[in-house]
């Protein structure tokens, strides 16, 4: 059984990306906005500017008051020549004016890719494209499940999957998850902790876990453990370092593409 490790994939690409920023006469800089000190985003938010200082992209943190404060910081950042990319870091308090808020980041400045006319795929999409690209786990001719159709990585994959004529089905909440043992591929971000349990899973599968929760301070996938010590799937992530480095890398090669 094949794991998918995506700190090793992430691992030569990053090498790449600090030899590009090096020879930059201007450094790129992201800016990350943030209203909420949830210990998932916090750590997201960290990696990202651990990440920035290793490539040599500035990274810039800044933790909105509410809505209106996001709104305002996306405008003034849009008109910004030295910003080269802009995060509005999700969940945000007010869920509801998710959309209207990311669709007020300028298109080429949209490198997590979740405006409605941004000019980059969604980061976690494309990572998890790499990764199965990277482990040669062929698509065509394959039953794909995706499992959740959230803003940052259902809908964006589903759409991608859809685009290039692969057989992708989209599963939601109150959808019958005992259908998912008909596919070959799973790949499931619903953020519900425990979520796809073993008798769920065929022999054979492929999974892939981009779910992300905390529970008493504990980040947890939509895997159980049971999934886990399974011996006869094709291939499955670790419980760290699936999906989760690669979306990193994948929003920092799209941080620096928008000024190359």
């Amino acid at each position: 059984m094949k794991i998918l490790n995506g700190e090793e994939l992430a691992g030569f690409i990053k090498e790449r990306q600090r030899i590009l920023v090096r020879d930059m006469a201007k450094k790129p800089k992201l800016l990350i906005i943030r209203d909420s000190d949830n210990p998932v985003i916090t750590k997201y938010v960290n990696l990202k500017i651990q990440y920035g200082e290793d490539i040599g992209v500035i990274v810039e943190d800044y933790r909105a008051k509410d809505s209106a404060d996001i709104a305002d910081k996306i405008e003034a950042a849009n008109n910004d020549d030295n910003i080269s990319g802009i995060i509005l870091q999700l969940p945000i308090i007010e869920k509801e004016r998710t959309d209207e808020l990311t669709n007020l980041i300028q298109p080429k400045k949209d490198v997590d890719g979740l405006s409605e006319h941004g000019a980059f795929d969604s980061a976690t999409a494309t990572a998890i494209n790499w990764l199965l690209a990277g482990y040669d786990i062929k698509l065509d001719n394959k039953k794909i499940a995706i499992v959740g159709r959230g803003k940052l990585v259902g809908a964006p994959l589903y759409k991608m999957f859809t685009n290039s004529n692969y057989d992708v089905s989209l599963f939601h909440r109150g959808d019958d998850l005992t259908k998912l043992k008909q596919y070959d591929i799973i790949i499931t971000a619903t953020g519900v902790p425990g979520l796809i349990s073993s008798s769920l899973v065929a022999p054979g599968s492929v999974i892939v876990d981009a779910g992300t929760a905390s529970e008493k301070g504990v980040l947890k996938g939509d895997l159980t453990d049971e999934v886990r010590k399974r011996k006869d799937l094709t291939a499955i992530t670790p419980k760290i370092g699936g999906v989760g480095p690669l979306t990193v890398t994948a929003l920092f090669d799209h941080v620096i593409e928008s000024i190359i």
